[in-house]
């Protein structure tokens, strides 16, 4: 260990959180830390995603670091490009390159009790010694193409929205969209026009808001640049709509009421046939699912050349689809808009803790984890954007920058020699899931749907419980009581 360096920390992965994270390091003086980025660039998603009309649906002035402000978004719901763009210019403005490594897999990480060190394995056989490891792999980064009977003979051409194959030129095809949420719902208007066919495979309906997309003028860019304040004037205006909204993720709200009235609203002004219309109404409660916001969806399917099928998928044959109806429909290419392995914390990366125990064994199908970072028997192990933090109402990105600090207050603890880790305590952790469930189970995202929020069990384990503001106020300062510490504690303590 004497020859061997070792870094104040390691942060897996290079979009929004692992990025913020690096940022907040720099800001207050902390270095000698790493970002490994498994891609041969930075960007996460925004890197990812690159399907025709691939955009955010949370408002750019909200979706930013309130540090480093998009003053240059274009418009109101950003595209991925200029997401990306933002994300390289907040590098560049903090020096985040020199800390910065691509093309670096992490395949496994492992507690080295003795030495009071996570060792990180790489795919090329580097390893790493850290204090401190900061995964940072985000909830929505591994596709995920359900196990359909026959793909594998299907004739044509697939792939999964989130790996958009640009070679493919869907001119004049017979095109099969196998999903209709949130990428689906951006795609589906920007090819439709080009395709012979577009045949949309529906499993539930969403609820659909209106986007109502802002272009910003030369004149209010030109303001935003001479005086930020006017853009955070629009930011905390957006900010307190948005928080207000968590009201209609409580089930049986007036709230929720209105949610549903606005998203029918929408649908009967866009979609007239009254069949259709039926089946683009949920038989859920609103904010069971993820709430959609685009304008362009419905209208698509007033075209003669757009079909939506309900119809469970039985198989899928060298042709291309068999519904449950038996009928057999015929495709060129299949576009999986299926969604992603949202659970999947680690992201295929073995996580061994203390006594050997993976992290896989630690969660089962239940991740948990306190203030959705830290779980018991893995020491100076903090997730940004783990278990129980996504948000349905408001912008990730204001979760992010609570949990960017409060890993920066855990780790100056660290330095200043407080103690040697930050485990923490497995009744902490208890009390606190304990509390999230129960508010949880008067939330719709309990209510009786099929979500990526849930796992098959049906315990909501993506999603938080509350307000972004009841989150700032509890990562708000990094408590050294809710973690074990001193020898005697540590122990044996292991995950209970």
């Amino acid at each position: 260990m004497s020859n061997e360096h070792i870094y104040n920390a390691i942060i897996i992965g290079a979009g929004f959180s692992g990025l913020g994270q690096g940022a907040q390091f720099v800001q207050d003086g902390v270095d000698n830390f790493l970002i490994l980025e498994k891609e041969e660039r930075l960007g996460g998603v925004w890197r990812d995603n690159t399907y025709p009309g691939a955009a955010c649906d949370t408002q750019s002035v909200i979706y930013c670091f309130s540090y480093f402000l998009h003053l240059g978004a274009s418009r109101m719901f950003c595209s991925h490009d200029e997401l990306l763009r933002y994300l390289d210019n907040l590098a560049a403005e903090f020096g985040l390159e020199q800390y910065l490594r691509t093309s670096q897999l992490v395949t496994r990480a492992e507690w080295d009790e003795d030495n009071k060190v996570w060792r990180v394995f790489i795919a090329d056989g580097t390893e790493y010694l850290t204090r401190m490891l900061i995964p940072a792999w985000g909830q929505l980064g591994t596709p995920s193409i359900p196990n359909f009977e026959g793909l594998d003979t299907f004739e044509g051409d697939y792939f999964h929205s989130a790996r958009w194959n640009h070679d493919i030129d869907l001119k004049g095809k017979r095109v099969a969209s196998v999903g209709a949420a949130a990428s689906a719902v951006q795609y589906i208007p920007e090819i439709a026009p080009e395709v012979a066919q577009l045949t949309v495979f529906q499993r539930s309906a969403n609820y659909i808001l209106p986007r109502n997309q802002r272009v910003f003028t030369d004149e209010e860019l030109a303001a935003f640049q001479r005086d930020p304040d006017v853009y955070r004037e629009l930011r905390h205006s957006i900010h307190d709509e948005r928080e207000a909204g968590f009201e209609r993720t409580r089930r049986q709200t007036d709230a929720a009421a209105e949610g549903m009235r606005l998203a029918k609203e929408h649908l009967e002004s866009q979609i007239q046939d009254p069949e259709l219309r039926e089946k683009f109404t949920p038989d859920f409660d609103f904010g069971c699912k993820r709430i959609l916001r685009t304008d362009d969806f419905y209208p698509v399917f007033n075209r003669d050349n757009v079909t939506l099928i309900t119809e469970g998928i039985e198989r899928i044959t060298p042709k291309g689809i068999v519904t449950s109806d038996g009928v057999e429909h015929e495709f060129d290419v299949l576009i999986f808009g299926t969604g992603f392995h949202s659970q999947a914390f680690q992201a295929g990366t073995e996580i061994i803790g203390r006594d050997g125990l993976s992290l896989d064994d630690r969660w089962g199908n239940s991740p948990e984890a306190y203030l959705g970072m830290t779980v018991d028997g893995f020491p100076n192990l903090f997730i940004l954007y783990g278990p129980n933090t996504n948000l349905n109402h408001h912008s990730i990105v204001t979760m992010l920058e609570a949990q960017n600090r409060y890993v920066r207050q855990a780790l100056s603890l660290l330095l200043d020699g407080h103690d040697d880790v930050f485990e923490v305590r497995p009744d902490t952790l208890r009390s606190f899931n304990e509390h999230v469930q129960d508010d949880l189970s008067k939330s719709a995202y309990s209510s009786d749907c099929s979500s990526w929020y849930k796992n098959e069990d049906g315990k909501v384990i993506n999603n938080w419980s509350g307000t972004v503001a009841e989150y700032h106020a509890l990562t708000a300062e990094f408590n050294p009581e809710d973690f074990l510490s001193g020898e005697s504690e540590l122990a044996g303590q292991g995950a209970k």
